[in-house]
């Protein structure tokens, strides 16, 4: 494994949320921003069985494209959902050999584990299965993506010390964040030799736009730099990191992600002083934590637009600016086939499968109250 993190460039490109045309995967503009990644000389690529329609992007703007040494690709199994047996939750593996057509997954993980989600990966024994799968050639490297506490992290680990890396959520603002903890998870995940690849660099966007305050330090302390630019560099600037991954869903962002990393030797002290800054700005803006995994979408009975809602909350949070977060509430809940927040029965399924561990039934009163006038959408 030193040897992969030796040589593989610190950008990755994350497959999770991919350009759309008419609400389809516009595979045209992915083999665009696929060409540009490879000819940066960047290798990295994040895709997983449960990103709707990425597997077979990755084939068609990749795999059928590019001699397959010329790559790297990851994708997750996630036994969690909607498996019942053993042979259900292989049957992941081989879906995603047939949609990417890859013949192998260079970098294999067993998809968020934490919580209530580990206990399906112990009880199809999917361990032996990529430990089989690597005997077989299938599989070059195998992990796990995580989204817990650090102690459950290192019980996971002791227990299973043949594991090559591991996929954790780290940025500057959830460093210290006492739900995140991507700091004490990072360490732990250090102290047992494990390489990482990070994900959610800049918190699904977040940090590309961040309160006033931070844009600010930013922009005073290197006029014209972008602030997702910062956000990864704090992120690659971290010992042990395989790849730092992004979903770049257009060219303008895919040119300054590489223009960020390409050459990339490590933060100055005065970048890490001004990133320090920008984290005690944003420490004092209290934002919802979510990521736009959408989890909780796929359990919720009365199908509520949890994230699009959370999304316009934080633009009402972090710019006070009422007009603009009713108009993203509408477009991102209502506008895309969703139920708003007023309809919430506040079952807590969706609390149950957060990987942030917000008290979504809590934030969507407070949406509906904010956002939505009289309870209607």
């Amino acid at each position: 494994m030193k040897e992969v993190l030796e040589k593989t460039k610190k950008l990755g490109f994350g497959l999770m949320r991919l350009p759309k045309k008419d609400d389809v995967i516009d595979v045209e503009q992915v083999k665009e921003l696929v060409d540009q990644f490879m000819e940066a000389g960047f290798t990295y690529f994040d895709t997983a069985w449960a990103y709707q329609g990425s597997e077979e992007a990755a084939r068609q703007a990749l795999v059928e494209r590019y001699p397959r040494d010329s790559f790297t690709l990851a994708t997750k199994n996630a036994a969690w959902i909607n498996c019942k047996t053993r042979e259900e939750a292989i049957a992941q593996f081989e879906t995603s050999l047939e949609r990417t057509g890859a013949g192998y997954f260079d970098f294999y993980l067993l998809h968020n584990l934490g919580g209530p989600r580990t206990h399906f990966f112990d009880d199809y024994d999917m361990w032996s299965f990529v430990r089989e799968m690597k005997e077989a050639g299938k599989i070059r490297h195998y992990g796990f993506s995580f989204h817990s506490t650090p102690e459950e992290l290192d019980e996971l680990l002791t227990k299973h010390p043949d594991v090559e890396f591991v996929q954790l959520q780290i940025n500057y603002a959830d460093w210290e964040s006492p739900a995140i903890q991507s700091r004490a998870v990072y360490e732990v995940a250090r102290k047992h030799g494990k390489p990482v690849v990070i994900m959610e660099p800049v918190k699904g966007g977040l940090l590309a736009a961040p309160p006033k305050s931070v844009e600010e330090i930013f922009q005073n302390a290197e006029p014209g730099s972008s602030s997702a630019s910062w956000a990864l560099r704090f992120a690659a600037d971290l010992d042990g990191v395989l790849a730092v991954l992004s979903g770049m869903n257009t060219v303008e962002q895919m040119a300054d992600n590489i223009a960020t990393l390409k050459d990339f030797r490590g933060l100055t002290e005065a970048q890490r002083e001004t990133l320090n800054n920008a984290q005690k700005a944003m420490a004092e803006v209290p934002l919802i934590p979510c990521t736009t995994c959408n989890y909780c979408a796929k359990v919720c009975p009365m199908e509520i637009g949890i994230s699009g809602s959370f999304t316009a909350m934080n633009i009402m949070l972090l710019f006070d600016n009422l007009a603009s977060a009713k108009h993203q509430e509408n477009w991102l809940v209502g506008g895309h086939g969703r139920k708003h927040a007023n309809e919430c029965i506040q079952c807590g399924a969706c609390e149950e499968v957060c990987p942030q561990h917000i008290s979504i039934r809590e934030e969507l009163v407070r949406v509906k109250e904010t956002l939505l006038e009289d309870g209607e959408g």
